[in-house]
């Protein structure tokens, strides 16, 4: 199979590379045992949903601001301030999966260098708006991301800034 190549000129690494590349690495940390909490803040670890069901996925409400990447549904979900929200791993930009700079506190796209505030709001860069977002509800001491309720700032503003829990 042959990578594509990205339509961007100022891209150095086609996004299967990248994609290869940053899964070989995250696995490679956890083979080994390393942690992959971050010491500035807001910590991120790999999660699979406690439940799916169609196109709902439940995840435990992190104890602490964190964040949790559930790279098989392409859901972020992270806890922030009292607040609980599930995004869309990908970029608003181009789709290149966010990473979190924990010396920021604050998300990146590794491609264009856009930036994110841990609520999803756009800080800078060459995307337009802020994280998707989808909807969300409470399930005990869970939260349910629904899929099929996503919500971009640009078109859904009121649902987008509605899209968190209150904790």
């Amino acid at each position: 199979m042959t990578e594509t190549s990205d339509p961007c000129p100022h891209c150095s690494l086609p996004r299967r590379a990248f994609v290869r590349d940053a899964a070989a690495a995250v696995s490679a940390l956890v083979s080994l045992g390393l942690p992959l909490d971050q010491a500035r803040g807001l910590s991120w670890r790999l999660v699979r949903p406690r439940w799916s069901r169609d196109e709902e996925h439940s995840y435990p409400i992190p104890d602490a601001d964190g964040a949790m990447i559930d790279k098989d549904n392409q859901i972020i979900v992270v806890r922030w301030q009292q607040k609980a929200y599930a995004f869309n791993l990908s970029c608003p930009h181009q789709n290149t999966a966010l990473h979190w700079q924990p010396e920021d506190r604050q998300f990146q796209c590794p491609k264009h260098h856009s930036h994110y505030q841990p609520d999803g709001v756009f800080i800078s860069g060459r995307a337009t708006r802020g994280m998707d977002r989808f909807g969300v509800r409470r399930d005990g001491n869970h939260i349910v991301a629904d899929v099929d309720k996503f919500y971009r700032q640009d078109e859904n503003a009121a649902e987008w800034a509605a899209a968190f829990l209150q904790l």
